[in-house]
């Protein structure tokens, strides 16, 4: 339109006139044709940005197919926890004995009133569709490879933090405790880091450093705050009260019993214990009745268990997680204990035979 307008208004203009119009026109077409003519058409480097370096291997598998097959570990261990804590079920420890339900039942195994083997099920879900998504299927979309990279680095970060703190709480609150689906979650939180760590690669993970302290940061100070007033508490005991009794000890003390609670009074060592717990009758039987008057032994409930009834403040306030608990110099000790192995952890030695 542009250009039947300008020939249009040419040709109204007087002929010495519309020659010098028609001459500067034709100029401005030729320098423009040329220009077309000269300009180069992008490369297709600068069409088409350089494709996103593709996913590191180990021992020849990528680090996409690592990180699923190590989720999907994860998956099923805390799946097979979440059935364990929403059905009430018992947990089944093939090492360690209880330990497992014991820590399961326990107050820190909830994170702000969720289920932390539910909450472990949904991360590792995440990171197995991710990993997932990174291998080229496309389950979430709007997602470019380095957002799943990036993301997957900090789920990891996320994930290797807390096992840390729970391997802490897991050796300051259940001292003695043996819990083998604690110890296999934290190896594959921290396998997962280290795979994403390969797949980011040493160079390039600098830049991510301070992203990842501060989620770890996050982390720990969530599970501070949740745990903050984590108590012990007796499961099952919300719908009834157990008054306490006192079950006599019969058998007799030998020399060598004696011996030992001496030792360990003089040294302040203390048995935790409570009035329906079998491990701590069968360890006083271990001491005998004379023994057991010169032991320090402390009722954690006094005044019965159940509802409305709690621990004495000096139990809670050690950190007891179980029953009996060994308190020698300094050091928590959990479990009914061979008189061996009391006498060598307070450092007593006797001449009198353990056997007489």
């Amino acid at each position: 339109m542009a250009t039947i307008s300008a020939a249009l208004s040419i040709s109204f203009l007087p002929p010495a006139t519309r020659l010098a119009v028609s001459a500067v026109s034709s100029t401005r077409l030729k320098r423009a044709a040329r220009f077309r003519c000269c300009a180069e058409p992008p490369s297709p480097e600068q069409e088409t940005p350089a494709p996103p370096a593709p996913p590191s291997s180990l021992w020849g598998v990528s680090t996409s197919i690592w990180t699923t097959g190590v989720a999907g570990l994860g998956l099923l261990e805390t799946g097979y926890l979440s059935y364990l804590k929403l059905t009430g079920s018992e947990a089944f420890c093939p090492v360690g004995g209880g330990g497992c339900g014991d820590v399961l039942d326990s107050d820190y195994s909830v994170v702000f009133g969720i289920p932390l083997p539910l909450v472990g099920m949904v991360a590792y879900g995440l990171v197995a569709a991710l990993s997932l998504q990174e291998n080229g299927e496309e389950l979430l979309p709007g997602l470019d490879d380095l957002d799943i990279r990036l993301t997957l680095l900090l789920l990891a970060t996320s994930l290797a933090t807390a096992s840390a703190y729970f391997l802490f709480i897991l050796n300051t609150k259940f001292v003695g405790t043996s819990c083998i689906y604690c110890l296999s979650s934290a190896f594959i939180s921290f396998t997962l880091f280290f795979i994403r760590i390969k797949d980011i690669g040493l160079a390039r993970i600098q830049k991510f450093v301070g992203l990842q302290l501060a989620v770890a940061v996050i982390v720990a100070l969530a599970l501070t705050n949740s745990y903050s007033s984590a108590t012990t508490q007796l499961k099952g005991t919300d719908d009834f009260v157990l008054e306490p009794y006192k079950i006599e000890v019969t058998a007799e003390s030998t020399p060598f019993a004696i011996s030992l609670a001496r030792h360990l009074h003089s040294i302040g060592a203390k048995m935790y214990g409570a009035f329906w717990c079998s491990h701590c009758n069968d360890q006083k039987q271990m001491f005998g009745r004379e023994a057991m008057e010169i032991l320090d032994y402390v009722e954690c409930f006094p005044n019965g268990a159940g509802k409305g009834k709690k621990m004495a403040n000096e139990c809670a306030a050690t950190g007891l997680e179980g029953f009996p608990t060994w308190v020698i110099n300094g050091k928590l000790i959990s479990g009914d204990k061979e008189l061996s192995v009391l006498a060598e952890e307070s450092g007593f030695a006797s001449e009198v035979p353990e056997q007489s």
